[in-house]
């Protein structure tokens, strides 16, 4: 009885997504402004929170208890505070200036938008691929959760094939039906949705538990207590804190479903606000979600064979159902955000690599066509690869926030260095592309340096190279440099 419970609220949740998707579709033009950005008219409520949900992923809802439960809750400082004010800075820095030049130039895309000022198809191609290489897996790490989900919450009678198959064929159907307008009305939904449940889950296991002073009791008197309850430790150094957030924060601002975001709003006061509040959204999700994953370690829960904490806590404490309607919600979450990605590796595909590669003269009825078939291919790509993933859902969503931020300087040089030149800008990027790459797949390039990550040595060495090669270098013939600096208003 239990299991009928379970799968038909996940289900029934699924369900109520994909209806508000058929309604939006009904209202989406055939354009491709219309299907990826919702024809730039996003409020701040909907900004904020298709946003907000857009990033409550499987990294978010599994790994980051994952690693308070393994190591401390001090994560809570590095994407609850840190992580939440550094990103709320980068989208006023980096996507203010985006979203003007997106409205004088319709720009769509992040490889548009750079492609354009530096005259270079070329440029604005490695940008979608190098886009495309890392949203893979982060779609990926999405179906690795909801798989492991399911199978943990259901003990195993939901396999963990089928939990990532059932995802899959939402998310396909979802995005192919609904566009960014569809996806941004359910992610308001979904991301009220998850703070509301997320603190109901708290309560109901700190009611459990005995009030927090027990729970928090429970912890110090574990084996892991006096670890736990300090600041600092083997694993929660200051270099890797600094890294994590710093890359973090960088990361998700060049994340095309967020970076594309930045040319959906409708208004100047709408960018303000939004950028205002992100920071109070990431301490009112990130702060019960870690603490329950740290306070479990403290009761002696075992993480089993799922490999995720948040579901063993919930189906310790809380009733059937609702461990069900939080696992939904979760899966929900993980279907908000790969919705997006879907939708944004589209756009890349189309408009950074079909229209200027192999078809200059694409009809906007045959752009949205062929975007839609790219969701179907790109999403049963991730799956199939998601079946065979070795690695944990904390390392795939590490190493792609890595692998993005090494675009965010040269991107916020360019947009504020008038002496930026093609030459420079593509030998940051290059440069630390290769470089991260190399610390994850070649053995004699240490993933360290004096304690800081590679992520965040990359980032130093493509600021470096941008420059240095920017100032050793002349702009090419048709690059374009007032585009970034003149004729620039918000109204």
């Amino acid at each position: 009885m239990s299991l009928g419970i379970q799968l038909g609220i996940i289900v029934g949740y699924l369900l109520i997504a994909l209806a508000i998707g058929l309604v939006a579709y009904r209202l989406t033009e055939r354009t491709a402004e219309d299907f990826y950005l919702a024809s730039r008219t996003f409020g701040t409520v909907v900004l904020l929170f298709t946003t907000f949900a857009t990033l409550l992923s499987a990294f978010t809802f599994f790994a980051g208890p994952n690693v308070a439960y393994e190591a401390g809750p001090e994560y809570i400082l590095v994407m609850g505070l840190m992580d939440g004010i550094i990103f709320a800075i980068l989208w006023y820095v980096i996507g203010y200036k985006q979203w003007l030049l997106g409205r004088q130039h319709g720009y769509v895309t992040l490889g548009e938008m750079l492609g354009d000022r530096f005259g270079s198809n070329r440029l604005r191609g490695l940008v979608a691929v190098i886009g495309l290489l890392w949203l893979f897996p982060y779609v990926m790490l999405q179906q690795v959760g909801a798989g492991t989900a399911l199978e943990a919450l259901t003990d195993g009678a939901v396999p963990y094939a089928a939990g990532a198959g059932l995802i899959t064929l939402f998310m396909i159907g979802y995005v192919v039906v609904a566009g960014m307008r569809g996806i941004a009305w359910t992610d308001t939904l979904q991301g009220a949705f998850m703070l509301a449940t997320t603190w109901v889950a708290f309560a109901w296991v700190v009611i459990a538990l005995g009030g927090p002073g027990a729970a928090t009791g429970a912890l110090a008197a574990s084996d892991v207590g006096e670890e736990f309850l300090g600041l600092g430790s083997d694993f929660y150094t200051p270099q890797w804190m600094l890294s994590t957030a710093i890359v973090i924060g960088f990361g998700v601002a060049m994340f095309p479903q967020v970076n594309q975001r930045f040319f959906a709003a409708g208004s100047k006061t709408v960018f303000k606000r939004s950028f205002a509040l992100w920071p109070i959204l990431c301490v009112l999700l990130f702060v019960p979600a870690f603490i329950l994953g740290a306070w479990a370690r403290g009761v002696g829960l075992e993480m089993g064979d799922s490999g995720n904490i948040l579901p063993v806590i919930l189906a310790e404490y809380t009733p059937v159902w609702f461990a069900a309607l939080v696992i939904a919600g979760a899966m929900a979450a993980m279907m908000s955000s790969s919705d997006s990605m879907l939708l944004s590796g589209s756009s890349y595909v189309t408009r950074d690599l079909y229209r200027p590669f192999i078809d200059r003269g694409l009809s906007a009825r045959r752009e949205d066509l062929i975007a839609r078939v790219v969701v179907v291919g790109f999403a049963l790509s991730t799956f199939v690869a998601s079946l065979y993933t070795p690695a944990t859902l904390f390392e795939i969503g590490e190493a792609a926030f890595s692998g993005f931020a090494q675009l965010a300087l040269p991107v916020m040089v360019a947009l504020y260095w008038r002496k930026t030149t093609r030459t420079g800008i593509t030998a940051g990027i290059v440069g630390s592309q290769l470089f991260y790459l190399s610390s994850l797949f070649v053995p004699l390039v240490p993933g360290t340096y004096a304690g800081w990550t590679a992520g965040m040595v990359g980032m130093g060495l493509g600021l470096v190279l941008t420059v240095a090669v920017s100032a050793l270098t002349s702009p090419a013939a048709t690059e374009e440099q007032a585009i970034y600096f003149e004729g620039l208003r918000a109204d």
